[in-house]
């Protein structure tokens, strides 16, 4: 029972993961707009998915319960992109990419420099979540944002935190998935709370 649940956890992870940013893609490609997209928070997210790899690669953990966060940074990437191209600056991005690529190689320079940065990331994704739901709360009007691909966030959280219970019981890691489990239930629940608003409106 347990070697099946693993595995079902660690694969329906990473299928989730590989479409979890494609309905957002799609609404803000769709609308021609990133309204209600937090560009802070986005940028927060991706710093976050790339301390958390890192980590992981650093400890050499299982590549099954990892596998799923560079598909998940290159989506962020593709997602900031239509950010900045809709805002009327894809230039713009080019410094966030630059400063994600440098940092890949200087969190693993030092031990410590990785192991802080790791302890760091549960409070940038913590703050990427609040940034989002600012935005939300500020304009009452969920935009261009996909509740489908909050809800998926949601499952991937839910399946690490059974695969990490499972595999190495790591509480660092285990606290940041069911942090960032609460919160995007939260934000999934506030996008749905605006559309509801907003359809009744009008």
């Amino acid at each position: 029972m347990r070697e099946p649940l693993l595995l079902f956890c660690n694969w329906s992870t990473l299928g989730v993961c590989a479409a979890l940013k494609l309905p957002q893609i799609s609404a803000v490609l769709a609308a021609r707009s990133s309204r209600g997209i937090s560009l802070p928070s986005l940028l927060l997210e991706l710093a976050g998915f790339l301390v958390f790899l890192r980590y992981l690669c650093y400890y050499e953990y299982p590549l099954l319960t990892y596998l799923e966060y560079p598909i998940l940074i290159a989506q962020d990437v593709l997602l900031l992109l239509c950010v900045f191209h809709f805002n009327g600056n894809v230039k713009g991005a080019a410094p966030y990419l630059a400063l994600c690529v440098a940092s890949w190689f200087v969190l693993s320079l030092q031990k410590w420099i990785i192991d802080l940065a790791m302890n760091l990331s549960t409070f940038i994704s913590t703050a990427s979540k609040f940034a989002q739901l600012q935005c939300l709360w500020r304009t009452q009007d969920s935009g261009a944002v996909s509740a489908l691909t909050w809800s998926l966030a949601s499952y991937t959280c839910a399946a690490r935190i059974i695969t990490t219970l499972m595999t190495t019981s790591d509480l660092t890691v285990l606290m940041r998935f069911v942090i960032m489990l609460a919160l995007n239930l939260w934000v999934t629940a506030t996008v749905l709370r605006y559309r509801t608003t907003v359809g009744k409106a009008e």
